[in-house]
């Protein structure tokens, strides 16, 4: 299901067969050309329509491209880009200083280190308050981890998510900062740190031993418990506090850190480091440029120029708004992982991208891939999952869509995203059984070849890709704009623009079946037989 620690996903339900080169080469090329021809329609709008955009929402000076100007209406972007030429970009470089000087001076210090100088360069921005807020709900969640209890630490942990969204406390702590950016600097902060007490907090009900003091056998027991939570306490906030991971993430269970953080720092050459930064930064200039040259975020916001977009343009801003998303996080996550890797731990794969996603459980899979490993650990997985049976199965998928709802804010668009998933999950598995069900897989068998099958297969995949791109809208964007989309390309126009569409969403799913198909081989290929 969802998140499923099985799989699960159509394509995982039968043998894919090889197409003809020539075939492949016709769908990638359908595909590229129909992004390129696609944004170059959204970039015409942009210009024509550049004056009156300008004017709502007052497009910036560009700096990327001479003459050109820029879309800041993306507020995560502006927000991550402000902050990072601010101060994070200082302070992570920073970090990778104080870790490579510890790691090689001072090896057995450096966790005690990075602790301290995450806890400082949170304290520079966020004040005294925001660090005694943080550590607040780190000493909350410890304290209620030591009854043992999964569901009491549940429990806590949606109490002090929904601390987050009580406006009277929000009130507050806007009025410790001198602008709104650093209070959702803070709010940001915090929620990331909900879900790594959650993680701690779990794992500590699993195994209680997880951390132990040493040498106190001979104390008395309530010194050996006082010394225990001071260690937990410490082990926890080296945890939330590890700079490189603070903000945004991606999300590294604390099994995995602390495991990995034990672990003697293996040399990166120089080389390495290099072409990791400059990856960086070609996908900051592309996601620079795709706001230079496209106002697409701008055109999203008014409801007026959606409804008169040309269709080809319709679908270039569907495509580059999603496009967008990915590259944004391949930034963000990408500065994070760089580090982490220096540090010696192994970060969560980078964001797939979406254009090569062709089903519900594979964007869930392979685009935030520490949220969804965290979600599989700590919630499918506990709440039953695959095993109990097909009702357990949905309720845990439920469940796990609602807890990524709830942490996002609960917004109307946000519960309609959550039950678009879980519905585009269940159908996506009902489809694998019910190919996979002895009569049908029979008939398919006996009277399709192997290539029609990955033809049919495609072809289905198209359909789930365009409620993929219809959720992500509404993620984006909210309802009111997937309501337009809606319109417009499975009301209005079901001939002449869905019809289409389909058609290169199934050159998108053939593109991304084949990249699984060559991934699937690569793996196989490095792991050692038995």
């Amino acid at each position: 299901m969802l998140p499923s620690e099985e799989g699960g996903a159509m394509s995982a339900k039968m043998e894919l067969a090889e197409l003809p080169r020539w075939e492949m080469a016709v769908y990638w090329f359908l595909s590229f050309a129909s992004h390129l021809y696609s944004f170059y329609e959204v970039h015409r709008f942009s210009k024509e329509h550049e004056e009156s955009l300008d004017r709502e929402v007052q497009l910036e000076k560009g700096y990327l491209i001479w003459g050109f100007r820029k879309d800041p209406t993306d507020f995560e972007w502006s927000f991550w880009s402000e902050w990072a030429w601010q101060s994070l970009l200082w302070t992570l470089i920073g970090h990778a200083v104080v870790s490579k000087l510890f790691g090689v001076y001072l090896p057995q210090s450096r966790k005690v280190i990075l602790t301290l100088y995450g806890m400082l360069a949170a304290w520079w921005l966020l004040g005294s308050r925001g660090i005694a807020v943080l550590m607040l709900h780190l000493s909350v969640s410890l304290a209620v981890a030591q009854l043992c209890s999964p569901i009491l630490c549940w429990g806590c942990a949606l109490v002090l998510l929904s601390t987050l969204h009580i406006s009277s406390l929000q009130d507050m702590q806007r009025g410790w900062y001198d602008s709104d950016e650093r209070y959702y600097l803070l709010l940001f902060s915090t929620a990331v740190c909900a879900l790594r007490c959650i993680s701690f907090s779990l794992e500590l009900c699993w195994n209680p031993l997880l951390v132990r003091a040493p040498g106190q056998q001979r104390s008395s027991l309530q010194f050996r418990k006082m010394r225990m939570f001071i260690m937990q306490l410490y082990n926890l906030t080296a945890y939330c506090f590890y700079h490189p991971l603070f903000y945004n993430g991606p999300i590294i269970t604390y099994r995995d850190f602390s495991q990995q953080m034990e672990k003697p720092v293996c040399k990166v050459s120089a080389v390495w480091a290099l072409c990791r930064i400059m990856r960086v930064c070609v996908w900051w200039c592309l996601a620079e440029l795709m706001i230079h040259l496209m106002y697409m975020h701008a055109i999203q916001n008014n409801e007026t120029y959606l409804n008169i977009l040309p269709p080809w343009a319709l679908g270039g801003l569907a495509l580059a708004v999603v496009q967008f998303f990915y590259v944004k996080y391949l930034v963000l996550f990408g500065v994070g992982s760089l580090l982490v890797t220096l540090d010696g731990l192994n970060p969560p794969p980078l964001p797939r991208c979406v254009s090569i996603m062709y089903s519900f459980q594979g964007m869930w899979r392979h685009f935030d891939v520490g949220l969804y490993k965290w979600l599989i650990r700590y919630l499918y997985v506990p709440l039953g999952g695959s095993r109990r049976g097909f009702f357990q199965k949905l309720v845990s998928t439920a469940l796990a869509f609602s807890f990524v709802c709830f942490w996002h804010g609960c917004h109307d668009y946000l519960q309609w995203w959550a039950l678009l998933n879980w519905v585009g999950v269940l159908v996506e598995n009902a489809i694998a059984l019910l190919l996979s069900s002895a009569p049908l897989h029979h008939i398919i068998v006996r009277f399709l070849s192997p290539r029609m099958q990955r033809r049919g297969l495609a072809f289905i995949s198209a359909f789930s890709t365009a409620m993929l791109i219809l959720s992500n809208l509404m993620f984006l964007g909210g309802i009111h704009v997937s309501w337009v989309y809606w319109k417009r390309v499975f009301v209005q126009g079901w001939s002449n623009v869905a019809l289409p569409m389909v058609g290169f969403l199934y050159c998108f799913a053939q593109v991304g079946l084949d990249f699984d198909q060559k991934q699937s081989r690569r793996q196989s290929s490095t792991t050692p037989s038995s």
